[in-house]
């Protein structure tokens, strides 16, 4: 993962990403990645539970 931090309290999820992070472009080289999972990955303490995210700005 990058610039994702992941909390599970009961039943709320919670993340956490510092949107002023910059990884640079994305694959297609439209976007500036901001924060990833790198695909789909496991809640941690609900493993059954699968989480994929990707956080981008355009780029200028």
């Amino acid at each position: 993962m990058k610039n994702i931090e992941m909390k599970l309290e009961g039943t709320i999820l919670t993340m956490k990403i510092d949107i002023s992070k910059d990884f640079g472009p994305s694959k297609s080289g439209k976007s500036i990645t901001i924060a990833s999972t790198e695909g789909n990955i496991a809640v941690p303490g609900a493993e059954e539970v699968k989480v994929g995210l990707n956080v981008y700005k355009s780029k200028k």
